[in-house]
């Protein structure tokens, strides 16, 4: 006879247990709104094998929040009660985006839903300023739209923030920024002693270009699962998603395009290294090879102050009128970033390449000579040659992708929606849900971090 030893024993969900499958829930059903569109509870429950119970108390918490709202009453010609149907609110939950540039701090708020309640750029020299100075502007940005998003009726989940150089996302600590002269700089730390930002809400630090591909990737290539972001300010990086995952490498640094060596005898790059492609194809290159009055005029004048936005519409305006300096100065740029962007295209096999910063402004003009040059190296031939294209967000793509974190961290943990209230320190704990044996799944998106 079996004895109690060969009993399978009753395993006991902990307290921590039921507030992790409650988070996976909430997550579930608020990705099941924001995907599938307006929906009852009882197609909620349908589409996501939760049972009506627990998508009705998920519902209810999501409607407290303020991440979804009850819209119309929908009569589907069935028998009974109506149905309300639910659908993606947001207005009351916001989103930070701040970017840390060589030349200027931009920043944005958007809600949920990815609409925008506020913009800021501000030219500032953060290489000149330094790291302290520059962190103190950008705190002063910060608060500006924190208090802006709070008068709205909004309240902030979270601060994401774009830097030009490699990162360790994990501590939100600056390794390196040639462009800005920086060097191991906490900058998430520092932002929020800066600008009294609260412990629980969440602060990340990532690569303009890993942030600026996602936004570019989220907005204008949904469908596309392996893409190269190229910026094109300053410095030159680039982000990488590959097999619908973002590529950021053991420790969080990759994509420093910028910086494989073209050109052995060429210029020392602001990394200290000789002939990096930035020297050949950042916007400092573009202006010295193709306006170079550009830069005697930089900072001085009626023109100024010339920052990056206006210094690329200038290139346009001037290739566009048929300036012979400005298109053969172009050309020879399309040239060199065609040679530069084979290596990684011959490596990765990106599907598309989307150039963003100044070179998205002037592509007409830069990607004849760049699409030659690419043909003739890639390994693979034609078979192998991706699309290139210019980005539709310019030079927005990182801010936007930066706030694009915080709206991703929420929609993977709704919890995070209540770090801007006063109770948001409650949990969940007391409460349970059996509705499901998967219940392990979230709506992590299309990165991880």
């Amino acid at each position: 006879m079996p004895t109690s030893a060969d009993k399978p024993a009753t395993v006991q969900a902990t307290p921590m247990d039921q507030v992790a499958v409650r988070r996976a829930n909430l997550a579930l059903v608020l990705a099941e709104v924001r995907t599938a569109g307006p929906a009852s509870r009882a197609d909620v429950a349908r589409r996501t094998g939760l049972t009506r119970p627990t998508v009705s108390s998920l519902v209810g918490e999501l409607l407290d929040r303020g991440l979804v709202r009850e819209a119309d009453l929908r009569q589907d010609g069935s028998v009974g009660r109506p149905a309300r149907r639910l659908e993606l609110d947001g207005r009351t939950v916001a989103a930070l985006g701040l970017e840390i540039n060589s030349r200027y701090l931009a920043a944005c708020s958007v809600d949920l839903a990815g609409r925008t309640i506020q913009e800021r750029r501000l030219v500032h020299d953060a290489t000149e300023e330094g790291a302290d100075a520059t962190v103190r502007a950008l705190a002063v940005l910060t608060r500006e739209l924190l208090d802006h998003a709070t008068r709205s009726g909004a309240r902030v989940a979270g601060v994401g923030i774009a830097v030009p150089g490699p990162v360790a996302v994990a501590t939100g600590r600056v390794y390196a920024a040639p462009n800005l002269g920086w060097k191991d700089v906490p900058v998430a730390e520092r932002l929020r002693e800066a600008a009294g930002l609260p412990g629980e809400m969440s602060v990340v630090v990532d690569n303009e270009a890993n942030l600026a591909a996602l936004a570019e990737w989220e907005t204008a290539h949904p469908g596309v699962t392996d893409l190269m972001y190229v910026t094109g300010e300053a410095g030159l990086g680039a982000g990488i998603v590959a097999g619908g995952q973002l590529l950021q490498g053991a420790s969080g640094f990759s994509g420093e395009l910028g910086h494989i060596q073209i050109d052995p005898d060429g210029d020392v790059c602001a990394c200290g290294r000789t002939g990096c492609l930035e020297t050949k194809v950042s916007l400092p290159a573009a202006l010295r090879t193709a306006a170079p009055d550009l830069l005697l005029a930089e900072g001085s004048g009626p023109r100024a102050p010339w920052g990056p936005q206006e210094q690329a519409a200038e290139l346009l305006r001037r290739a566009a009128a048929g300036d012979p300096r400005t298109l053969s100065g172009l050309d020879e740029i399309g040239r060199w970033l065609g040679t530069g962007l084979s290596v990684p295209v011959n490596l990765l096999n990106p599907r598309v390449v989307v150039l963003g910063g100044y070179f998205a402004a002037v592509a007409p003009y830069l990607l004849p000579a760049a699409m030659r040059e690419m043909r003739a190296r890639i390994v693979a031939g034609d078979e192998a040659l991706c699309r290139v294209t210019g980005s539709l967000l310019g030079f927005g793509a990182a801010v936007r992708g930066a706030a694009g974190v915080i709206v991703k961290e929420v929609f993977a943990d709704p919890g995070r929606a209540d770090s801007g209230r006063a109770d948001s320190g409650r949990t969940d704990s007391g409460r349970t849900d059996s509705g499901r044996t998967d219940s392990g799944r979230t709506d992590s998106g299309r990165t991880v971090r």
